[in-house]
């Protein structure tokens, strides 16, 4: 018989597993206090929840909201970082991962759909939300651009030709 405590862990994970865009999972076997404060300071920084869950608990909350397949990829201590930025935390894990080995990526979630590490890892290597932005507005810009050219061409083009005939005309004028 669940206790009440366990049951309200396990609507805990689920409500935050609904309410954020990502949970990225990570192992972290043999990291030590120092390690793992700092860890903690820099996803706190970047507006990142970081928690640490029993596994069944999470395997449960998992199971109930259809993704089964990340609750396989828990095996040993499981830290989660839940975040609505899909990139951001799997950036900061990736990174911290460098400097500190024994914290690992094994997976996560985006929104409700299990992710594979490697998908994960796929997130953590796209450029910032900032410059993916400013690569679509340019995208969108060039056109527009090269339109506003071409459209302004044409009366440049008409002034131009009208100056050359007044200046014939004066020239014929004067002679």
């Amino acid at each position: 018989m669940p206790t009440p405590e366990k049951i309200k862990t396990v609507q805990e994970i689920k409500d935050r597993l609904k309410s954020n865009l990502i949970v990225v999972m990570t192992q972290f076997k043999g990291i030590n206090v120092a390690q793992d404060t700092e860890l903690r300071k820099r996803l706190r920084q970047a507006g990142v929840q970081y928690k640490v869950y029993k596994n069944t608990l999470g395997r449960i909350a998992l199971r109930e909201i259809g993704a089964e397949k990340a609750a396989d990829l828990m095996d040993g201590p499981t830290a989660w970082a839940f975040s609505n930025d899909p990139v951001l935390p799997a950036k900061i894990l990736r990174e911290f991962s460098k400097e500190v080995p024994v914290v690992q990526i094994v997976g996560g979630v985006l929104e409700g759909k299990p992710l594979t590490k490697e998908q994960v890892l796929s997130l953590a290597n796209l450029p910032p939300k900032e410059v993916l932005q400013s690569q679509v507005i340019g995208a969108i810009l060039g056109p527009l651009r090269n339109l506003v050219n071409t459209l302004s061409a044409v009366p440049r083009n008409l002034v131009t030709v009208l100056n050359e005939i007044r200046k014939k005309k004066e020239e014929q004028s004067t002679a």
